[in-house]
């Protein structure tokens, strides 16, 4: 897992190269809307997209990650299928949906039943290399496809694209800084249930960092998001949790009031635990700034499972699930 982490900054130049590469034909109806299915690591590129394109993209952008797909999806709708392995049960059941709404399909995987029904369907495809064992470890490959998906239907410009190549350009260059934090982050955290905390636009962030908790630590956590939890969770820290360890996620450029919060958040959870930490950001754009704490997230949680003594790779309860769904 450390050695697919460490290969993120040249995935993602590589998925611009396939994304570049790509044929998506324009569609016969005006798009006014797009939605995008995909669940664990291939649904958390989508989530970061959505994010990413709210401030440029002229239509909204949504994320489904269950069975089915919402009533809304028409003729009229970019309707994206995302799934690494190209068989995610709840995945293909929405895509089935799908063909059926007169939507403008498109499918990202790296093979499967998905890849196959595209073809059969004649929908565009974009096809990833098949040699990641682990699909949490493909999310450079996935919203980079997504981002050009939406840039050769003209919903956004040239410059998220480019954003995206400055910040691999980035992490290479930051990688061994970013290792040696991710230590010393892994080590405050060991021992500990990690609460994480961000602003909401920076969610995917934090989901992402649940979900490598969870999947490469073997452990729970949970995240939340400012200024929502304002308005509940923080009511919440009544006593001692020594248990607990609040990771703030924070850039400098967040909204100053969201930032006068987290101060004052701050202030109120340190009374009731005294593991509290923040971690910033690097990158000049929001895409930058995500994908910096992508990469420093991921190192965290390998990390993390190193002290632990746990196999990051493994995940035998999900191919449990999986083998006695398929009894049904």
């Amino acid at each position: 897992m450390e050695e697919m982490i460490s290969k993120f900054p040249a995935q993602l130049l590589e998925a611009l190269e396939i994304g570049k590469n790509a044929s998506i034909r324009p569609h016969s109806s005006s798009i006014n809307k797009v939605y995008a299915a995909g669940l664990g690591g291939s649904g958390i590129g989508a989530t970061f997209v959505s994010e990413f394109v709210q401030g440029s993209c002229p239509v909204p952008y949504n994320v489904g990650k269950g069975y089915h797909i919402p009533w809304y999806v028409d003729e009229n709708t970019l309707a994206i299928a995302s799934s690494y392995s190209g068989n995610t049960e709840e995945t293909l059941n929405a895509f089935e949906q799908m063909l059926r709404t007169g939507a403008k399909v498109v499918v990202i995987s790296s093979g499967g039943k998905l890849i196959e029904m595209a073809k059969e369907n004649d929908l565009d495809y974009i096809l990833l290399p098949d040699n990641w064992s682990s699909p949490r470890a493909c999310l450079g490959y996935s919203l980079v496809q997504q981002l050009y998906i939406l840039r050769k239907l003209d919903l956004i410009e040239d410059s998220l694209i480019e954003e995206v190549k400055k910040s691999a350009n980035n992490l290479q260059k930051w990688q061994a800084d970013i290792k040696v934090k991710s230590q010393r982050v892994a080590s405050f955290l060991l021992g500990k249930i990690p609460v994480i905390y961000t602003t909401d636009r920076m969610e995917a962030v934090a989901i992402r960092f649940r979900q490598q908790i969870n999947e490469n630590a073997k452990q729970l956590c949970w995240h939340h998001v400012v200024p929502e939890m304002n308005h509940n969770e923080l009511v919440g820290w009544r006593s001692d949790y020594k248990d607990l360890a609040v990771v703030y996620l924070r850039n400098e450029d967040d909204y100053a009031r969201n930032q006068t919060r987290i101060d004052i958040n701050k202030t109120i959870i340190s009374n009731h635990t005294d593991s509290v930490v923040e971690l910033y950001s690097k990158g000049d754009s929001l895409i930058e700034r995500a994908l910096y704490f992508v990469h420093l997230v991921d190192y965290i949680s390998v990390s993390l499972a190193d002290l632990k003594g746990v196999d990051p790779v493994e995940i035998k309860v999900i191919d449990y699930l999986k083998s006695e769904l398929a009894k049904s």
